[in-house]
């Protein structure tokens, strides 16, 4: 009989995270399921790698299901080179980060831990995917994205995806029966517009709080912001290459 695929599960929220249990439940129906995810909060963090302080990786236990569980003190990047490198006595056949807790779609790709660990086993030549539901509260409800969540790995598992190449997808803060599907879609065109509330502490110290507002400059309804706003889940095939090979021809006009 052939054996189950190796997955590893990984995220940004943290191993307690809501999020993370259901895809561990999710993924247990599927195959042999690896855990390492951060011992703490990693939200922003993008794909920043530990190197000026040691790191510790522990095994735990959270809940009684069959998956084996590491609890890391490093961001989500740190936890898949962990564990493919220290822990995994092979190569995973998928690696699925998230359920985020909040939307990772167009511009915010960019500052992800969750997208930073999928694209982190891209690197390691695994198959991935970031999982995000557009509902940052921590009890937030994950029980509609179970089917499809579960429909998009065993596509992956079994189409594979092209090289240099994970899979962004965000889902809409829906009841099952509101969600209209899932669209493949590009990256929306968008960027945030930032806000510093500039404070004073009781000692007199200025500090800051970063807020701001989501622009969305793209129109087109082929985007993953178009797709969540009209109720669909979307996929953007992201890539981890970040030449802009279109930039060549006219840097190489340069007097240079």
């Amino acid at each position: 009989m052939q054996d189950k695929p190796l997955i590893l599960v990984t995220n940004d929220d943290g191993i307690t995270a809501p999020g993370l249990r259901m895809l561990i439940e999710i993924m247990n129906e599927i195959g042999e399921v690896i855990v390492v995810a951060p011992d703490s909060p990693q939200s922003g963090m993008g794909h920043a790698i530990t190197v000026n302080n040691v790191l510790h990786c522990n095994p735990t236990s959270i809940d009684d299901g069959p998956q084996i569980e590491y609890s890391c003190s490093g961001t989500p990047a740190d936890c898949v080179k962990m564990a493919k490198n220290e822990i995994l006595n092979r190569k995973p056949d998928l690696c699925v980060s998230g359920i985020n807790h909040g939307s990772n779609s167009s511009i915010n790709v960019i500052y992800s831990g969750t997208m930073s660990a999928a694209v982190e086993a891209g690197i390691e030549g695994i198959p991935a995917i970031g999982f995000s539901l557009l509902d940052f509260s921590w009890h937030a409800d994950f029980r509609s994205s179970r089917e499809f969540i579960k429909k998009i790995a065993l596509n992956v598992l079994l189409n594979g995806l092209p090289d240099g190449v994970v899979l962004n997808v965000n889902i809409p803060k829906l009841k099952k029966d509101e969600i209209q599907g899932i669209k493949i879609c590009r990256q929306a065109n968008g960027y945030w517009k930032e806000d510093f509330d500039k404070r004073k502490s009781p000692t007199g110290k200025e500090y800051y709080w970063l807020s701001g507002e989501f622009i969305n400059n793209d129109k087109g309804q082929d985007t993953d912001i178009w797709a969540l706003e009209n109720g669909y889940i979307s996929v953007v095939p992201v890539q981890f290459d970040m030449t802009a090979h279109h930039a060549i021809k006219n840097l190489h006009s340069w007097d240079l």
